[in-house]
């Protein structure tokens, strides 16, 4: 037994490899919840999933489904004489199985309502209660695509 514990030992010590994920390396992400600027709150964390795995030298540096967290830096719901909702969030990092973490840089999603400002105006001057008309809501639907860029050269032992 003894002797089956220290082949082991030894044998999944020298398998392991390190690699470096090098900066700019874009990673596919997608959203994993319906994110709303009307119910969220600056600060709040939100999560991603990796769509696809990142292969470096032909090893799998990073396996797709990786959790990948964001933040949000702007919240504005939609307000009355049609301003629009803005939703903004800054995809910050993940964490990977053997503890490290991938940094990214420059990841903003931004997602704007439309603006209905110039018809709630106009609308108002001949029915004054039109001026409650509302812009759209800022949403981040579940299952939204878009990439994140790795910050830094990152070392990683697989």
């Amino acid at each position: 037994m003894l002797l089956f514990f220290l082949t082991t030992t030894i044998v999944s010590t020298y398998s392991q490899k390190k690699v470096i994920i090098k900066a700019g390396t874009i990673v596919p992400i997608q959203s994993v919840s319906t994110v709303k600027a009307a119910d969220v709150v600056i600060d709040q964390t939100v999560d991603f999933k990796v769509t696809s795995d990142i292969k470096i030298d032909d090893v799998v540096a990073i396996p797709a489904g990786t959790l990948v967290k964001g933040i949000v830096v702007e919240a504005k719901k939609s307000t009355i004489a049609g301003t629009k909702g803005r939703l903004t969030i800054k995809v910050n990092s993940l964490s990977l199985g053997g503890g490290e973490q991938v940094f990214f840089t420059d990841s903003f999603i931004r997602r704007y309502g439309k603006n209905r400002t110039p018809v709630a105006v106009i609308t108002s001057l001949f029915c004054w209660p039109l001026i409650f008309i509302p812009g759209t809501k800022a949403v981040m639907p579940a299952g939204y695509e878009t990439q994140a860029t790795v910050a830094a050269n990152t070392a990683i032992v697989i």
